[in-house]
């Protein structure tokens, strides 16, 4: 047939057409690789999460051990077999938020005063007879610790705007001198049923929880039971408490 030319398999252009044809009828060759199963995938991601959190877990109780084996000690086995003078606070309530300042001007808030066992007393900025008392007291059962007096700092919440008398000022030098809101101190610490806030002194854990109350109208006869509660609960948290905090850092001058 005119137009056409059949081609030779063995003429040399027959020849690479039919090397040609034989190479395009080769299948190609493919590697298939399995795709991960999502749901298994998820699964791997969700043990190892629950693992990191059980090991997140594992170091903070290891860090609170010592916390933990302190307040049981203290509340519970209690080895000297006598009741605290102190009343125990239950729950314990955290140290809030609140603005205060100091004497000499300096803002800061209460947080501002964790880090150290507190002996705290609450009066007004005239400081009648029973504040006057207190401060005394606070001062004597500080002192009264002996190398342990660093680990625990004394402190006064001034909850008005009354000035300070200048002839306590010298006494003062080792005090945390504080103005605060009556209101935002009132919602913090709390009085024996029928006594007033300014008739106690109130202790504080390092972790900032109010955690004892000692008895209304303390006096020198029984500072000495006060100085006991106060002895214990820094023995049984020696293993995980220390001098942290300067005493009287924020007190007046």
């Amino acid at each position: 047939m005119s137009g056409f030319k059949l081609l030779d398999d063995s003429s040399p252009r027959g020849a690479a057409d039919a090397a040609s044809r034989s190479q395009g009828d080769q299948p190609l060759g493919l590697t298939v690789h399995s795709i991960p199963s999502p749901a298994r995938a998820m699964d791997s991601a969700a043990r190892r999460t629950g693992l990191g959190r059980w090991k997140m877990l594992g170091v903070m109780l290891v860090c609170a051990a010592p916390v933990v084996a302190s307040y049981f000690t203290y509340y519970v086995v209690r080895p000297e077999g006598r009741r605290n003078f102190g009343e125990l606070i239950s729950p314990q309530r955290a140290l809030p938020d609140q603005a205060s300042v100091s004497l000499s001007g300096q803002s800061s808030t209460l947080q501002a005063l964790k880090g150290q066992w507190l002996l705290i007393s609450v009066a007004g900025g005239a400081c009648n007879e029973t504040c006057s008392q207190h401060l005394y007291l606070q001062r004597q059962l500080r002192e009264g610790l002996g190398k342990d007096r660093d680990r625990v700092d004394w402190v006064w919440l001034i909850p008005d705007d009354t000035p300070v008398p200048d002839k306590l000022l010298p006494a003062l030098k080792e005090a945390t001198v504080l103005r605060v809101s009556s209101t935002g101190l009132a919602a913090w610490l709390a009085p024996a049923a029928g006594d007033q806030l300014a008739e106690h002194l109130y202790v504080v854990d390092p972790m900032g929880n109010w955690m004892m109350r000692f008895p209304a109208n303390l006096d020198i006869a029984s500072a000495a039971k006060a100085k006991r509660d106060l002895e214990r609960l820094l023995r049984a948290s020696a293993s995980w408490d220390q001098a942290g905090r300067a005493a009287g850092q924020t007190a007046a001058q």
